[in-house]
């Protein structure tokens, strides 16, 4: 069982910007001016400084084949890359879902599923009664509230983690949502795929919920140590963008869907193009604690380190690269 950390890792002691390079060396630098640190403290933003190309998480399958069979053929999601052990999936525009064979992953499927993915959809209602044919668990029926800022329902998966499939209307907790959202175009199945779900059912967006004990230090962690705006607040829910198609939502453990937990069995995931900038930037600040030592060069295929946020979720940076076995993945993240 990992050791999680307990808060948020200061910034203090660490070489920022040019005002205090001088500090550097052997020798000691002197104290800065109050308004010098702060200014120092300030200097990065690795949102908007390294960026994240799409959201991605990683969810673990005894049997990941059928996982498989059921997002690309019930639900239509396009299959991008086969690596046998992990497909990826694209759910949305900037949003992907990778599904693991458990026992070559880094959870297991004992964990708890301490994770809901939400769909965004423009044809909630069509959803509802394409999937009440299927051979698919529900855990809450359709609700639908003109008045009131989300509708939605939730089934199971093969094995057990929940999709929400949700459309956010036009509402004042919704002020800054809604605009990002009319921006997106929704991903249909495949032409060609010949899946069962209708070619006219779509995923516009995704909210990946993540559930925790305490939500000021979480806020705090994921707008100070990612650089992240808060997009939507629920209350007892926090939404924020991390890019045009993907969203994650930190939910207090006691109100939400799932409670929080030591170990989850999923993986929040971030694809970048600037692989280096965010693991330097992440050892340098000790913006978060480092499961890796350095950037992992092993697979030609990709790039890629894992941390841990403050309640122990795994947090993996993803570049791929260019192979055979990415081409589809790389054409689609193009897009």
């Amino acid at each position: 069982m990992r050791r999680t950390t307990s808060g948020v890792i200061g910034l203090a002691g660490v070489c920022l910007g040019a005002m205090i390079l001088a500090g550097c060396g052997g020798q000691p630098a002197p104290e800065p001016e109050p308004a010098m640190a702060e200014a120092a403290l300030a200097t990065t933003n690795p949102y908007r400084e390294f960026g994240i190309t799409a959201n991605n998480a990683f969810f673990y399958y005894d049997d990941v084949e059928r996982a498989a069979e059921f997002y690309t053929d019930t639900l239509g999601v396009d299959l991008v890359a086969d690596y046998d052990f992990a497909k990826i999936l694209r759910l949305a525009g900037t949003s992907y879902l990778i599904l693991v064979d458990a026992e070559m992953g880094m959870h297991s499927t004992d964990e708890p599923k301490s994770v809901a993915l939400a769909l965004l959809t423009d044809e909630l209602e069509a959803w509802h009664e394409y999937l009440q044919g299927q051979d698919v668990e529900f855990r809450s029926e359709l609700s639908v509230n003109p008045d009131g800022p989300h509708d939605g329902f939730v089934v199971l998966d093969p094995e057990g983690y929940l999709l929400e499939f949700e459309r956010f209307n036009d509402h004042p907790e919704n002020v800054d949502l809604t605009p990002q959202l009319a921006q997106l175009d929704s991903l249909y199945p495949p032409a060609d795929r010949g899946a069962t779900a209708p070619s006219d059912l779509g995923i516009k967006a995704t909210v990946l919920w993540l559930y925790y004990a305490d939500m000021d230090s979480i806020q705090a962690f994921y707008e100070e140590k990612f650089g992240l705006d808060l997009t939507v607040d629920q209350g007892w829910a926090k939404i924020y963008q991390t890019s045009p198609a993907g969203y994650i939502g930190l939910v207090d453990g006691e109100r939400g869907m799932r409670d929080a937990t030591e170990t989850k069995a999923v993986t929040v995931s971030f694809f970048t193009d600037d692989i280096r900038g965010w693991f330097d930037y992440t050892r340098d600040e000790q913006a978060f604690e480092l499961r890796s030592e350095a950037v992992s060069e092993a697979d030609d295929r990709f790039l890629a380190f894992v941390g841990y946020d403050p309640e122990g979720y795994f947090l993996e940076f993803d570049t791929f690269l260019e192979h055979e076995a990415n081409t589809e993945l790389l054409e689609a993240m193009s897009q």
